[in-house]
C-alpha cells in the first residue's frame, strides 16, 4: 500500500490517515515470527557474530552469547560495575566492523558514581576471549558528564560510521533537559568519538571554547534508536515526553530543539515551556508520532529477503504498543507506515538487520525473546 501526501484525518478502507505524520496501513501478516532464542530477561540489544552467532545483552547486567543453534550460554564475565534499576543497566552492544580479526565488541551501560546515588551513560570496548567466555582489556572510552542521580533517560544506542568513528545516543536524564540545550555538558546529545575513545578533529565543536568537543548534535531528548541509512547517514529515534516521539537525522552541530520545541505535552497534559513546536535555529524533525508509539530500535531493510517494495524500508520497533512498525520512505519523508506483528503482546525493544539479510527483533519482557522474521 503507497498512500503519500495525507494531509487530514479520515478514514479509507482500512488504513488512517494521520495530518502531517505520514499514512497508516492497515495491520497485516505479511511476516511470520521464528524464535531465535527464548528465556532472555529484558533483553535490550543484541550484537551479530561470525557464523549465526550473537550477543545479547540483558538489562539487569548480563551479556549473553546464543549460538547458532539458538542455545543460550553461560553469562560472559568481565563486566564492569552497572546501575541497573529503572531504565538503566547493561543496554546497546556492537561487535566491531573488523570482529573477525580483532575480536572487538563495544557496550554502553548506566555506569555508577564512585559514591552515592548518581550515574551516567558510559560506553566501553572489550575483546572477546577466543573461548567466548570472558572480556579481556576492557576500557572505558566515553563516559557522559555530568553524572545525576537518575533511573531514567540513557539513551545508549551505539552506531559505527563508515568512517570508523562511533556514535553514541545520550539521554536529558529526564530532571536535566534544560541541559540538552548546552554545549557544557553530555546531557540530550549524540556524541561521536574515535574507536579509542579521543575525538575525531572534524567534529563540529571541537576547539570551541565552552563546548565539549565530543557533541556531534544537541536538543535531544532520549536517543532509544540509531543506524546507519543505506547511504551511509546516521539516523535515529527518539522518545518525546506524552506524545512527540521524533525521527532525526542528526547532522553536525545541529540543534533539534529539546526542550524548546517539541509536538509532546507534559505527562497529564500542559504545554511544555512556552508550548512551541518550531523556532529559528532548531532542526524539525523528519517525522513524529501523536499519540507516542514509545519507539525503540529501528533497521533499514538492505537485502532483498522480503517482498517487493520492502527494500529500503525502516523499520521502527514500538515498546508502548508492541507493533513492528514498517515506514516506506519517499525523497526522505514518510509516506506510509505499516503495522507488523500487531497483536501487542510484546514490547519490542530492538530490531536489526543481520548479515544473513534477514530482520531480528527482541522482545522487551521478563521472558524475552530473539526473534527472526520471515515472509509470510
Amino acid at each position: 500500500m503507497n498512500l503519500p501526501n495525507c494531509k487530514s484525518l479520515r478514514l479509507l478502507g482500512n488504513t488512517v490517515l494521520i495530518a502531517g505524520l505520514g499514512c497508516w496501513g492497515a495491520a497485516t501478516a505479511q511476516v511470520r515470527t521464528e524464535t531465535v532464542s527464548a528465556g532472555l530477561e529484558n533483553p535490550w540489544g543484541v550484537a551479530f557474530l561470525p557464523g549465526g552467532r550473537f550477543l545479547v545483552t540483558e538489562r539487569a547486567g548480563r551479556l549473553k552469547p546464543i549460538g547458532s543453534d539458538g542455545r543460550v550460554g553461560a553469562p560472559i564475565a568481565g563486566l564492569p560495575a552497572i546501575a541497573a534499576g529503572g531504565q538503566g543497566g547493561l543496554l546497546d552492544v556492537l561487535a566491531d566492523s573488523g570482529f573477525e580479526t580483532n575480536r572487538t565488541v563495544y557496550f554502553c551501560f548506566s555506569e555508577p558514581a564512585s559514591g552515592g546515588s548518581a550515574n551516567s551513560t558510559a560506553l566501553a570496548r572489550a575483546r572477546l576471549s577466543d573461548d567466548g567466555a570472558r572480556l579481556e582489556n576492557l576500557r572505558i572510552i566515553f563516559s557522559q558528564q555530568p553524572k545525576v542521580a537518575s533511573r531514567n533517560h540513557f539513551g545508549c544506542r551505539i552506531v559505527e560510521s563508515r568512517d570508523g568513528t562511533l556514535f553514541l545516543t545520550l539521554g536529558d536524564r529526564y530532571s536535566r533537559k534544560e541541559d540538552a540545550q548546552t554545549l557544557d555538558n553530555h546531557l540530550g546529545k549524540i556524541v561521536r568519538i574515535a574507536k579509542d575513545g579521543t575525538v575525531p578533529r572534524d567534529n563540529p565543536f571541537a576547539g570551541r571554547a565552552g563546548a565539549l568537543p565530543e557533541i556531534w548534535s544537541y536538543g535531544h531528548r532520549n536517543g532509544q534508536g540509531a543506524t546507519l541509512s543505506p547511504d551511509g547517514r546516521l539516523w535515529m529515534i527518539e522518545h518525546g515526553p506524552q506524545g512527540g516521539d521524533e525521527i532525526n537525522v542528526p547532522q553536525a552541530g545541529r540543534n533539534y530543539g529539546w526542550p524548546v520545541v517539541t509536538y509532546g505535552e507534559n505527562y497529564g497534559g500542559g504545554k511544555i515551556g512556552d508550548g512551541l513546536t518550531a523556532r529559528d535555529g532548531m532542526e524539525q524533525p523528519l517525522h513524529y508520532w501523536v499519540p507516542s508509539i514509545a519507539p525503540s530500535g529501528m533497521a533499514f531493510l538492505t537485502s532483498d529477503r522480503y517482498r517487493a517494495g520492502w527494500k529500503g524500508n525502516l523499520f521502527v520497533g514500538s515498546l508502548k504498543f508492541g507493533y513492528l512498525d514498517r515506514i516506506e520512505l519517499r525523497d526522505g519523508k514518510v509516506v506510509a507506515e505499516h503495522k507488523l506483528l500487531a497483536d501487542g503482546r510484546a514490547r519490542i525493544r530492538d530490531v536489526k538487520q543481520g548479515p544473513d539479510g534477514w530482520l531480528y527483533v527482541l522482545t522487551d519482557e521478563a521472558d524475552g525473546k530473539l526473534l527472526r522474521l520471515r515472509p509470510d
